[in-house]
């Protein structure tokens, strides 16, 4: 790939001024080298035990090894931190002890003579693997890299299970098993886990056997028959319920806590019906043995996609009373996500981490796809919003191709682009090909490449064999080349005539002219016209017939661009946008461009008739605009919003209704506040919590502390938002009580909620508040946990100068360098 540079003044010419760079353009890191294979593994056995006191596990690992084409007389394999016991060849008749050298990283062996590509061998390692004691690493997606992750092993912790489980994306599975550790690797396995007898266990494809040992244990043998990249691989170990389901006659089945036994099929019970529709859009039924799902505590990233065993956080576990809250944007677009990955990432899988979005893009865009089937279009149009103001936030300071091979970090790729733009594009993609033709191409890429690496060019010609249309310019602007359309768009009449202009007005030194297929409807008065053109211009003008004087030019009226678009309209048609709209994008933007004119009659009619839409996030999002609302319709407006606090069937605009009360300045809302604090929602008596912290001496107490023991991660911040604002050392005691029971997740924020509590107290009763902090900040295992604590420590220094020396050797010490920019900073 060409990098781009800087132009120069020429020879004997005049110094040209500065270039000004922005600073996504600044650096593109290292170029990334192509992956090598030279050697293969073909299958790999592993026999499992752990040691629980010292978090080691004890492995043997046979592997079948064969060259990829050139003779072979070494093997290099990844294998992070093992004391490496053992390491023979394995043949038919005989053992033989082999060379080896190792840096804790790679270990080399050196073979007894050269192997062709025609003949496997293998190899038995015997091994110690330390997850604990690797340097620190991960991402912010991926927050820690050790692999294999025990979880309160000898049962201290009195609020947590104890239970083992790995984490291999991208490169960590090479912490527990020594193996080749690259995407472009396919292996098939057998892992037998010798565990204590109360445990379940969990691991790739088929439980083969399990067998009660004489000193008390129990081994399982699982058997993965079908060839994957060695970082799916996936073992959980833990005390589970089993629900289970069924698809077509293979095992659905969803690992829970044995509290939240009674709840998985509310939570999980889609997934059959989404193997369904999954399967038959893209004309290849689910090509796995089996389709489980587990939660686990301390999760360090959203989800992953191990094959037919897909590890969720413990989001996923919820009460009857939490499932009130849930919404598509929950756990369902999760599941919908981590399913559409058993065929592209799982089936079809990214040749090198560069063409990661070959995996993501597609699991995000099943989000939108199952959103749209399950729910309707307004749902899918959400998806579609919010995924798109996601990557454009990002792209602010951060602006890559889709297809990237310069990066600092393998994990780098896991950002926004890879997955909210490349979903973006996919959706684009479909609306340019058709659904017909969308979905068959889709097929064919699959068939053509099943249990194979993958680079863009084999999605390009798919789509190109199977429309017969040249397609490199779509590939090239969207997933070779950085950024995004930025458009100006205006419309003048005169004569008949209509006349459009299209402005491209992103800097197209660093980014491209786009190509840019898109419907224009034409409102006159309640007939519309729809319009397909192309823009390929920087600046580009259209004229189109019109009898009259048009009531409204709508650009990208099916809102399919992935572009930021300014688009010239009066007040008066964008009033006429949301009452003609063609679904919820269009509806929504008008609400986003007036919230700044509620003070006009017309609009501030128009965001109260809005708090009755049938659709629930146009209620909240015209709630949330009508925060702090000093319209003409004063008294009219606050009863709405009044009325939809108490009477929504949606917990979510609820709760956005409570908030909205909050903002008005009277404090005329107590009485409902105190109400909605016993909702059946968590979440809007959380909102209600927030309001009544803002009312001077409401005297609630009784009514907050009747909530000091709940169970909801989502009440339990928000008391620890009031008490923060409103508590003193009564609720230090129970600061320090509650901590135990907050997930990791939430813990940046509680952590600092507790320092803020902590200044209404005296130094003197802070000690033991304190020296916890300070544990936080140096030895969470998550680098968030760490700053939050940092900050909770730093709201004390005022009260306490030698915090300033505590705080200075906390930054002096920490090694991850997220956290020291962050330090920096502050």
């Amino acid at each position: 790939m060409q990098r781009h540079k800087s132009p120069a003044a020429g020879a004997g010419g005049p110094t040209a001024a500065p270039l000004v760079v922005p600073s996504w353009l600044q650096s593109e890191g290292p170029l990334q080298p192509a992956a090598t294979v030279l050697t293969e593994v073909n299958n790999t056995k592993l026999d499992l035990r752990f040691d629980y006191q010292k978090q080691y596990l004890l492995g043997t690992a046979i592997l079948t090894l064969r060259s990829h084409f050139y003779p072979q007389s070494q093997v290099v394999l990844d294998a992070k931190g093992f004391d490496v016991q053992k390491v023979e060849l394995v043949g038919e008749r005989k053992v033989k002890p082999l060379v080896y050298t190792y840096d804790k990283r790679q270990l080399t062996l050196t073979l007894d003579r050269p192997y062709s590509r025609t003949e496997a061998y293998q190899v038995r390692i015997v091994y110690v693997a330390k997850p604990n004691e690797l340097p620190a690493g991960g991402s912010a997606a991926i927050t820690a890299a050790k692999g294999l992750y025990f979880i309160n092993p000898l049962g201290l912790e009195k609020n947590k299970p104890r239970q083992i489980w790995t984490q291999g994306e991208t490169e960590s599975n090479s912490c527990w098993f020594p193996t080749i550790d690259r995407p472009n690797q396919r292996m098939t396995q057998e892992i037998s886990l010798t565990v204590e007898n109360q445990f379940k266990t969990l691991s790739n494809g088929s439980l083969i056997s399990s067998k009660t040992n004489s000193d008390g244990t129990r081994t399982d043998s699982w058997r993965q028959s079908q060839p994957q990249p060695p970082y799916l691989t996936s073992i959980v170990v833990g005390d589970y319920a089993i629900v289970s389901d069924v698809w077509r006659g293979k095992a659905v089945e969803y690992y829970v806590e044995p509290p939240y036994a009674a709840t998985a099929k509310a939570v999980f019970g889609h997934t059959p019906e989404m193997l369904e529709f999954f399967s038959k859009n893209l004309g290849m039924d689910y090509p796995w043995d089996k389709y489980a799902q587990v939660a686990v505590r301390d999760y360090v990233s959203g989800a992953m996609e191990n094959t037919t065993a897909v590890t969720h956080g413990t989001n996923v576990q919820v009460t009857r009373r939490e499932l009130l809250d849930a919404t598509y944007a929950g756990n369902e677009t999760i599941i919908a996500h981590e399913l559409v990955h058993h065929w592209f990432g799982d089936y079809v899988t990214c040749e090198s981490w560069s063409n990661l979005p070959l995996n993501e893009s597609f699991a995000d865009y099943g989000e939108y796809l199952w959103a749209e089937h399950k729910y309707g279009p307004e749902e899918a149009a959400l998806v579609q919003e919010t995924k798109l103001a996601s990557y454009l936030d990002e792209a602010q300071g951060k602006r890559e191709p889709l297809i990237r091979y310069h990066y600092n970090e393998r994990e780098d790729m896991f950002d926004r682009h890879s997955y909210a733009k490349g979903g973006r594009v996919l959706h684009m993609l479909r609306k340019y090909a058709g659904d017909d033709a969308f979905f068959a191409s889709l097929n064919r890429y699959l068939v053509q490449n099943k249990q194979s690496a993958v680079e863009i060019s084999k999605l390009r010609t798919a789509f190109e064999e199977t429309t017969g249309e040249d397609l490199m310019w779509f590939f090239d602007q969207w997933f070779l080349k950085r950024g995004h359309p930025e458009l100006h768009i205006s419309h003048s009449y005169a004569a008949g005539a209509l006349t459009l202009r299209v402005q491209q007005t992103q800097d197209t030194v660093y980014q491209p002219v786009y190509r840019l297929p898109v419907t224009v409807t034409v409102w006159q008065k309640d007939r519309s016209t729809d319009y397909r053109i192309t823009t390929s211009k920087a600046d580009q003008t259209f004229s189109f017939p019109a009898t009259e004087r048009p009531s409204l030019v709508k650009f990208d009226s099916e809102g399919q661009l992935l572009a930021q678009i300014d688009e010239d309209r009066t007040p008066d048609e964008l009033i006429f946008q949301f009452d003609h709209a063609r679904g919820y994008l269009q509806r929504s933007e008008v609400l986003e461009l007036l919230q700044n004119k509620t003070g006009e009659l017309p609009i501030s009619a128009l965001f109260r008739g809005a708090l009755d839409d049938k659709f629930w996030a146009i209620r909240r999002t015209a709630l949330e605009h009508l925060r702090r609302y000093r319209g003409p319709e004063g008294s009219a407006v606050r009863q709405a919003v009044l009325r939809v606090a108490t009477t929504d069937p949606n917990s979510q605009v609820r709760a956005q209704a409570l908030a909205t009360l909050a903002s008005f300045p009277d404090n005329a809302y107590r009485s409902t506040f105190l109400a909605a604090l016993t909702d059946s929602s968590y979440i809007v008596a959380a909102a209600a919590l927030a309001a009544v912290a803002k009312i001077p001496g409401s005297g609630v107490q009784p009514q907050v502390a009747a909530l000091d023991n709940t169970s909801s991660s989502v009440l339990l911040l928000a008391l620890a938002d009031y008490y923060a604002q409103n508590g003193a050392l009564n609720q230090y005691a129970w600061f320090l009580r509650r901590l135990p029971d907050v997930v990791e997740g939430d813990l940046y924020r509680y952590l600092q909620a507790f320092g803020a509590l902590m200044v209404n107290i005296p130094p003197v009763e802070r000690d033991k508040g304190q020296q916890l902090l300070e544990e936080y900040a140096r030895h969470a295992s998550r680098y968030d946990v760490r700053l939050g604590a940092y900050k909770g420590l730093a709201l004390l220094m005022p009260s306490t100068p030698e915090l300033k020396a505590t705080l200075q050797r906390i930054r002096e010490q920490e090694t991850d360098q997220r956290l020291k920019a962050f330090y920096n900073l502050m």
